[in-house]
């Protein structure tokens, strides 16, 4: 059975979320699914994961083919650097301590970049807010 890790669309009009699922490459979108692996809400910003990283990295490991948007999903949290990485260990490149710790300081940087984008994001709209608030003072000063 050829298996297909995917979106599967919920929320209401306008407002999209999804689960990411396995499930036969023959069943609808929003059809029969194996396993449910993790959620993507795409209205956050940046977008919220949950994903099932060992459950995840399983079915990439046998085999299950992504969709593109699937696909981005993964490598972004990280299961293609860790199924990358634990290649290198099968071929004795380097051992599994070595490749936990290079995927934790991959994992740590990747974090630091998510925290300077909510800060940048809070900071702008905090001033947005100062601003606002400094525009109104003036027009009531009139």
């Amino acid at each position: 059975m050829a298996t297909k890790i995917r979106l599967q669309r919920g929320g209401r009009k306008g407002y999209a979320f999804y689960g990411i699922i396995i499930a036969d490459a023959r069943a609808p979108r929003d059809g029969k699914f194996i396993e449910k692996i993790g959620t993507y809400n795409p209205n956050t910003n940046p977008a919220t994961v949950d994903l099932n990283f060992d459950r995840a990295l399983y079915w990439v490991e046998c085999g299950a083919q992504p969709t593109d948007t699937a696909r981005n999903i993964l490598k972004s949290e990280g299961v293609y650097l860790m199924k990358h990485l634990r290649g290198g260990v099968k071929k004795g490149a380097f051992d599994d301590a070595a490749a936990v710790q290079k995927f934790q300081a991959w994992k740590a940087d990747k974090q630091k970049g998510t925290d300077a984008v909510r800060e940048n994001e809070a900071k702008a709209k905090k001033d947005l807010a100062a601003k606002r608030l400094e525009a109104e003072k003036t027009i009531n000063a009139i």
